[in-house]
Parts: C-alpha cells; structure tokens; sequence
C-alpha cells in the first residue's frame, strides 16, 4: 500500500504557483486531474469505458512511440482496476487513480510500453490477491520482474528493517534492470503531490527519505523532470518559510522580462549566422532560484531563469557558442563542456554566461534536440535497454548518447534473459549500469545489518560528482569526487588493500589521505604480491578519517572489528617531555658497562695526547672510510665527528681547536641510520628483523610520531665491519613501506 492511504491528516502541501513562461521541459504538473481520473471515479470500468479511463497516458505514450501497441496496456488496466476495486486512497479517490497517475508520468517521459505495463500493475502484488506468477503468465517474465522490483517487504516479516531492505532489494533488483527505478520513481513523486492528506510528522519523515535516497537517485539517473518537481515537493514540506519566500520571490518576477529581450537577440545573432535553432527561456524551479539567492544575496532579473538553445547537430553547439561568445560579452568562469565530458548521469551540454550590452548577465544552456531528451527523462529515455536493436539505418537517439560505454552483468535478484546462476543468453552490454551503481551494489553485499546499510547508503548518495583516475595495473578507475588513496586502493584491490603501504600520485609520493582529483595518475604501493595471500597485518584506524567511499569503510571497519588491538606491553619509561618514543637497547640496560664503544672503531688521535680516550660523536656517528675531525672535550676525551657534521662548523665559528684523527685498522664501527616509510603496522619488527638479518646490532631506536601517514626510524646500530654498511641499507629500503633509508 502506498504511504499516502496510511494515516489521515488535512495538511495540504502548497501548490507551486502557474510558471510564466513557456518552455521545452517535460512539465509533469500541467495535466488536470480531473481529466485523467473522472472515467476512474465514475466507478467499475467496463470494455466501452476503457479506452476512456487510460486515453491520456496512451497519447502520451503514442505522442514517443507512435508504433506501440496499446492491447497490452489495455489487458494490464483491466487487471489494475479489477484488482484494485474497492480500495480508496487516503484522499478518497478510488485508489487505481495512483497507477494510472504513476503510468503517465512514465508515458510523459517516453517509457516503453513493457515499464507502462508494469507501472499499471506495480501495486497489485503488493496490495490484492493478485500474485506475481500470474502477472508473468499473463504479462511475461519481463514485466513479473519489474513488478517484484518495486514490491514492498512486509513488515509483518521484517519488522524496523522493512524499509532499508526493501531500498536493497530495488537497488539490486535496478542492478539488473534500471526501469525498476523509474517505476519508483514516478511512484514517489505521485505520492509527494498527494502528500497532503498524511499527518505533518509522517509527510515529513516520508520528506526526508525522498530528500535522502529517491532525489540523489534521480540525479544520478539524469531524470531531472522528476527530480526538480520531487525537490521542490520536499523543499514546501521541510522548508515551509523559505518555500514560500522563494515562491513570492518568483510571482513578483512579472515586470519586463529581462531573459525574453536577450532571447531574442540571441535569435537575431543566429539568423544572420544561418544556423538554425530554437531560442527558448527556461524558468528555474524553486530550490534552483533558492540556491541562486543563497549563492548571490540578492537575485537579479535574469537570475529566475535560463536561455536554452536547442540544435540539430553536435558541431551546431559549438557554433552557437562561437557565435554567443563573439557578439556579446562571454562570462569566461561560466563556461563548461558537458558535451566533450559528459556528466556521470549522461548529461550532456554546453554552459555559458553572456553579457547583454546594457549589463544583464544571463546563463545560456546549449545543446542537441537528442541530448535535450535525455538531460529531461535520462534512463528512461532510453526505452528497453535490453531488446535486441531494430535493424535501421539510424541509431537510436540515445544510443549515440551512450555509445562507448559498457555496463556490467546484474547480480542478486534474477532479472530477464539472465540466467540464476549469473550468466547470460549471450554477452549484454548494458549502458544503464553506471560505476556509482556497480560500486553500491558491491558494498552493499558486505553490509547484512540493516542500519548500517541505510546509514551507508545515504552518506554514499549524498556523494556529488564523479572522477576518473588512472592506475597502471588496473587502468580508468571510476571514484566519487573526494576520494582519497585509501579508497583508490580499495576500490582497485579489494580486502587485498589492507597492505597497502603508499601511493604515488603523478609520479611523486603521496600520503594515503591524498584526496585525488580528476586525471591523476595513480600508483598503489602494497606491501605484499596482489595475487599472493593478504597477510595478517591491516589497516590503520586513521584511514577510516580519510576514507569516502562505502566499499573502504566497511571494509577498513570489518577488518578492524575482527582484529582488535592486543593489549599493550609495558612501556620503556620515558621522559615525560620527551616527544618521541625510544626502545631500550642491550648496551642500554643496567649493569652493562657503559662507554664501549671507545676507541673499537679503530680511530685514533695523530696530533695531541697519545693515550687520550676516543668518543664517536652520537650526533653523525662516523665510520670508516668517512672524513673525520676531533675535538678536546673535558675530561681529556676527544670526540670524533664526520667532517661535514653540523657541529664542526659551530665549533669552530666558537674558536675551538680541531684535533687532528684518523682511523686505525679495527674494522668495527657504530653507525645512525634514519628510514623514512609509510606507517604501517608491524613495520617496526619488519625493519629490526631486516637489521638482525644483515648482522648488525641494535644499540638504541627512536620513533617518530606518525605526520601525514609517515614515519622516521632512526637506528644506531653496531656493524662489525664497516664495508657491511652499504648492503645493510639495501636490506633496510627493501622493507615494505619504506622509501628512503640515510645516515643521520
């Protein structure tokens, strides 16, 4: 049963005041009811009476499809209205009035017969004893499906999860067949117009579900005659103030015309042109000229519209523009080319802005008859994606639209010419499956909780945009705007990217919260083969505060759920201002003699005290065959650094005598390194083990506190041999994560 035959209420939803002027839009909103619903209200239809009851939507559907045939419509409102006899609308309307209204929605918009057919019968599973095997016996396993799709789950059987499951089992069902969600679609927008009937409360939690999840999926199906009428139904009943603001804004808009004299100008340039097009002003609706105002304060006469030129060809856009752009005065900030870059919702079209000799700005829309069609109806416009292609000359209008592009196989439920196993009577193309929709229908699978599901499914839609990076390994990558390495990373390895230990963005090396932007280039850094088995190390908590996208924070979120941290070993006591953490070392402890690495390096004083104690400067620690320089200390010591250690400079400037060094035969020596890697975990036994391995000995280890997803080891370490120093920096850049290893 819809929402609207739930709870009474008398609280009508304002009505958008009559618009001015004429445009091209498909305007849902303009056929009385009165003619689409008297033959229904006079009661049971009989065979006379049925072309009468459905006359509006079959001339809207022969107005797109003049060749259709109406016979099956005809069986489908029979079934409908005998069905649904006797149940009323919360209004009072017999309640097969909402099919019919839901069916010419689609009919205005150019749906195919078969979606008509199923929109006629999308109730009546769900509230008459009507079962959806005999709708396929009757209709065919095509319309069975699109009626099962937009089926409600009961919630005698799911209870508080009802709705969320049943957005998840349209959403899958839409995987397969995008008509799923036109039907649901036009079905909302129905029920929002007759909203008014609900209790304020209800309207508003109904509101905000279609503000949620229904007008974000408009968007990104490119149906914006139902989305900017769904906008402007949730802005009246969520924002009753500034809705009616705006409305009295746009009714006291009657002076002259601003947008109609730039009109026809814009004509004139294209006649002298001889190109041939249509110069119509396009009224905003209300939220548009609400997020002009918000944009700009104070709206200016030609901000409560639009120029809209439409065109025969491609090249004819390009030429009005040359055209525009060179007889008025362009707006270059204004200037997008949707035709070159479609949107992500098959939107395509030039934007400019010009300015008329006497200051009026006005925003001009220019593209093709063909991409006017699919920027108003988008996937509906497309018809039945699925059936074979006729055998013309011409292709279809929106196919050369999607021309190019590739869908992806449906999963979960079992839709037409799909087997239940997943494969296909042969290899379909389905341009109706964009990335956004394969990418929700992967994560979803890895959300079974309800909650977290509806939770993530309005956060994911919510998502304005799309980018396109690309990875060597994997090629074009499809992301929301926003989206950070971590999320590329999910994206391209699955679970397999808890390893991932770094990026490269256009060649330079980048932290894994690096938001991308269209075109990079990207590079993952794993810390382990992508075809060998994950290992046992994962993620970090810190990505979930730069991951976006769904399928990496569920994923980043099991993953962490299923490993929770070990409880902590007692801590080396530090001091309690001391910034980095240190790791005690064997010569550290107490009761080992302290000092023993004097003079076993094998340095010796050549100028002063012969017997004077030898002490390699901490700071550069020097091995052989370094360039090394002393100085007295007190004590009678003489510390030995690096030549080109900072603190010989400063000595020195201080006046202090050098003393004169050099290295004995003795080979072992004590060295400092700093690595510099990505953080991750278990990179610090990585990197003592990698040291063990190479035979040196730790003497003490400093760690930085993580920046930007890197960290700085230093080690000091005793080699037995200085010739060893250069392989045991090999060994310690050879670690996962770590991309440069040094003396410090």
């Amino acid at each position: 049963m819809s929402a609207e035959a739930a709870s009474p209420a008398p609280a009508p939803a304002p009505a958008p005041p009559p618009r001015r002027r004429a445009r091209p839009r498909i305007d849902l909103r303009r056929l009385g009811r009165a003619a689409l619903f008297a033959p229904a209200l006079l009661g049971p239809a009989s065979r006379d009476r049925l072309s009468d009851a459905i006359g509006h939507v079959a001339d809207a559907h022969r107005a797109h499809h003049p060749d259709a045939d109406l016979d099956v419509l005809h069986r489908a409102y029979v079934l409908a209205e005998c069905s649904h006899r006797g149940q009323f609308r919360k209004s009072g309307e017999p309640y097969i009035t909402h099919p019919l209204a839901v069916t010419l929605i689609l009919a205005e918009l150019g749906a195919e017969t078969t979606t008509l057919t199923a929109s006629l019968l999308h109730d009546t599973v769900e509230d008459t004893e009507v079962t959806l095997d005999q709708v396929g016996c009757a209709f065919g396993d095509e319309v069975r499906y699109l009626v099962d799709g937009v089926t409600k789950l009961e919630k005698v059987d799911y209870g508080a999860a009802a709705e969320p499951e049943t957005f998840r089992k349209m959403l899958v069902a839409t995987g397969n067949d995008v008509r799923v969600m036109s039907i649901k679609l036009a079905d909302r927008l129905h029920n929002m117009r007759t909203l008014g009937v609900m209790r304020p409360e209800k309207q508003a939690r109904i509101a905000k579900v279609t503000r949620d999840v229904l007008i974000p999926l408009a968007e990104r199906l490119g149906v914006q005659a139902l989305k900017t009428e769904l906008e402007d139904l949730v802005f009246a009943i969520l924002h009753p103030a500034e809705y009616e603001e705006t409305r009295a804004l746009v009714a006291a808009d009657a002076g002259p015309d601003a947008l109609a004299a730039i009109a026809e100008d814009v004509r004139g340039v294209l006649r002298e042109a001889r190109i041939t097009a249509e110069v119509l002003v396009r009224p905003r609706h209300f939220v548009s000229v609400h997020r002009v105002r918000l944009k700009r304060g104070e709206l200016r006469a030609t901000d409560f519209g639009r120029l809209l030129v439409l065109v025969e060809e491609d090249a004819d856009c390009y030429g009005v523009l040359g055209e525009l752009h060179t007889c008025f005065t362009p707006v270059v900030s204004e200037f997008k080319d949707f035709i070159a870059t479609p949107k992500f919702n098959l939107y395509q079209s030039l934007h400019t802005a010009v300015a008329a000799p006497d200051g009026a700005v006005a925003e001009v829309l220019i593209r093709t008859h063909r991409m006017h069609k699919v920027a108003e109806a988008g996937v509906v416009a497309l018809g039945n994606p699925y059936a074979a292609p006729a055998h013309t000359d011409d292709p279809p209008a929106v196919a050369v639209a999607l021309e190019g592009e590739e869908g992806k196989k449906g999963e979960g439920l079992t839709g037409p010419g799909v087997d239940p196993d997943g494969t296909e009577d042969g290899e379909r193309h389905d341009p109706t499956r964009p990335g956004w929709l394969s990418r929700l229908l992967a994560w979803q699978r890895h959300a079974p909780d309800p909650d977290t599901f509806w939770a993530t499914l309005r956060v994911d839609l919510a998502q304005d945009g799309e980018i396109t990076v690309f990875c060597p390994e994997a090629g074009p990558l499809a992301l929301p705007a926003g989206a950070t390495c971590v999320d590329a990373a999910y994206a391209q390895y699955g679970e397999a990217a808890h390893d991932c230990v770094g990026a490269r963005v256009n060649g330079r090396l980048a932290a894994l919260s690096t938001v991308l932007a269209d075109g990079d280039a990207v590079q993952l850094l794993l810390g382990h083969q992508p075809a060998a088995p994950v290992p046992a190390s994962g993620p970090s908590p810190e990505w979930l505060d730069c991951a976006i996208t769904p399928a990496a924070r569920i994923a980043i979120g099991g993953w962490l759920a299923a490993h929770p941290p070990a409880p902590a070993a007692d801590p080396v006591p530090t001091r309690a201002d001391e910034p980095r953490a240190a790791v005690a070392a064997p010569d550290a402890l107490p009761g080992r003699p302290r000092g023993s690495d004097r003079n076993t390096a094998g340095c010796a004083v050549l100028a002063g005290p012969p017997d004077a104690l030898v002490r390699l400067a901490r700071c550069c620690t020097p091995v052989p065959p370094d360039a090394v320089t002393g100085f007295a200390v007190r004590g009678g010591q003489v510390t030995v650094h690096r030549a080109a250690c900072p603190a010989v400079a400063r000595m020195a400037d201080a006046g202090r005598e050098a003393v004169a060094v050099g290295w004995g035969e003795a080979s072992g020596c004590r060295v400092t390194l700093v690595a510099e890697a990505f953080g991750r975990p278990r990179l610090l036994a990585d990197l003592t083990e990698a040291i063990a391995t190479a035979g040196a000995a730790i003497v003490a280890a400093t760690i930085e506190p993580p920046s930007e997803q890197r960290v700085r080891h230093t080690y000091t370490l005793r080699l037995a041999d200085a010739a060893e120093l250069p392989a045991l920096m090999r060994v310690m850049r050879q670690v996962a994560g770590v991309y440069d290893v040094g003396r410090a």
